[in-house]
């Protein structure tokens, strides 16, 4: 069983999902249109009734990547109708509040105006979490609206998840240890010179001034944990930098597998799981639906009794007490979405020294295409002859650049551009497919018959959005 589409009726209340093939029937003999590209969603012309299931729509939150799946209960069993895995960016937001962070830095270096404080930032109201975290808490929230408009949802499953950071540290530590800690007695720099000798880590000098270096340099991810830090002489520091590791001592293997034997694992992934584990659930909350909380040992559980593989969509399907039994069809393909905003509040863009290099944008929009829609673009003549598929970046002039799953087209025509859905901040690609389809075009766009005038298209083919 493929992934299920979803219907419509002629009221816009979502009906129980069908099958692709009936889905074509309802196209090929006019009694439908095409609502949304993706997830793929039809409207009736005419019904505005249906039988319902009970449907359960149940959560993996990860760190970076989050599972969902919906799981119809039938007489004959529960089963999986629609499963995907969404793409957080909260890595892409620690780099865009870094840069941020840097360039209004650098104002106190230059004779700029004064400009007062629009708000008090060092006060943080209750419940206040990381931006990277509350993106993802933003996603899960938003998918969550979006797929109530889309199917009769009756209750949602969350798992929780809660990580032991010291046990991952040191699985074999109890006791007083356990409670103590790994620096109890100690001060960090005096930790540091005993645990390394008091000598440099990468050249054994002793008898010099050593300084504290990031084993995983911080700007690219490296925590300020113990585990993260080593000591080092001032030379040795200069020539890492903020290089990795295994570029640095790729000549010396030996000291290089004993340096990152004393260091651990990060634990970004589980402190990150620790703080949202109950947020996202009360988010949910809000919705005014039954939220059910699901614990990681009963999705393991689940999932070998099933006899599934490891995925963040089949833990999502496993999760709850309804995952004990559920089935899962080997062709169902669950749908790739990944986060990507919806563009820059930078007014204009900046050159190496904080100064402006281009001019405000003055609109968002340009030959009615705006940046991050979907589009077709058919080519039926010049260098550039062909059919592209992807998203679009728009300019003044009317020549768009179209980002495909391989590369990206510049100088295309706004002429030869279709609009297939409007930029809702996400890429869509199928996850069982090899190659990575930004922009999942689906026969299903191509099938509204010759003269169709239902509202659920506008002019120029745009397929109607909520």
């Amino acid at each position: 069983m493929q992934r299920r589409v979803f219907v419509l009726s002629k009221n816009r209340k979502p009906l129980m999902p069908c099958s692709p093939a009936r889905a074509r029937q309802l196209l090929k003999e006019r009694k439908a249109s095409v609502y949304r590209q993706e997830p793929f969603t039809i409207i009736l012309q005419k019904r505005t009734e249906g039988d319902l299931q009970k449907v359960q729509l149940k959560f993996d939150p990860g760190s970076k990547i989050t599972g969902m799946a919906l799981v119809v209960f039938f007489q004959k069993g529960t089963i999986v109708t629609w499963a995907a895995e969404l793409e957080h960016r909260g890595e892409k937001i620690v780099d865009l509040l870094s840069k941020r962070r840097a360039i209004r830095r650098s104002r106190r270096n230059r004779k700029t105006r004064y400009r007062p404080p629009r708000f008090c930032n060092r006060t943080r109201k209750k419940g206040w979490i990381a931006p990277s975290l509350k993106s993802k808490v933003d996603n899960i929230f938003n998918w969550t609206k979006k797929l109530l408009t889309y199917t009769p949802i009756d209750n949602l499953c969350v798992e929780t998840n809660r990580f032991d950071t010291q046990k991952l540290q040191n699985p074999e530590i109890s006791g007083v240890k356990y409670q103590q800690g790994t620096l109890f007695g100690y001060e960090i720099r005096e930790y540091l010179l005993y645990k390394w000798n008091h000598q440099c880590a990468y050249c054994d000098a002793k008898n010099v001034a050593l300084e504290i270096d990031h084993i995983h340099p911080r700007s690219k991810g490296g925590s300020n944990r113990v585990s993260n830090l080593t000591i080092s002489c001032r030379k040795c520091n200069e020539n890492k930098g903020n290089g990795d590791i295994h570029e640095f001592l790729s000549k010396d293997n030996k000291r290089l597998q004993k340096i990152v034997s004393y260091s651990k694992k990060t634990l970004r992934d589980a402190a990150s799981i620790n703080t949202t584990r109950y947020v996202i659930g009360n988010q949910l909350k809000k919705l005014g639906m039954d939220v059910e909380f699901a614990s990681g040992g009963k999705t393991k559980a689940n999932r070998r009794h099933n006899g599934f593989n490891k995925q963040h969509w089949i833990d999502a399907a496993c999760a709850g007490e309804s995952g004990e039994n559920v089935t899962i069809s080997q062709d169902l393909i669950p749908l790739g979405i990944q986060s990507q905003g919806r563009g820059s509040r930078q007014m204009c863009r900046v050159d190496q020294f904080g100064f402006p290099r281009t001019t405000a944008k003055s609109q968002k929009r340009a030959k009615d295409f705006q940046t991050g829609d979907i589009v077709k673009a058919v080519v039926t003549k010049g260098k550039k002859k062909g059919v592209y598929v992807g998203r679009v970046a728009v300019r003044s002039n009317g020549y768009f650049n179209i980002k495909t799953n391989n590369s990206t087209v510049q100088g295309i025509s706004y002429r030869y551009c279709q609009l297939i859905q409007q930029v809702d901040g996400y890429f869509y690609f199928q996850k069982g497919d090899a190659r990575l389809k930004k922009a999942s075009c689906s026969c299903f766009a191509h099938s509204r018959p010759s003269g169709d005038s239902s509202p659920t298209y506008r002019s120029r083919g745009i397929l109607a959005t909520n």
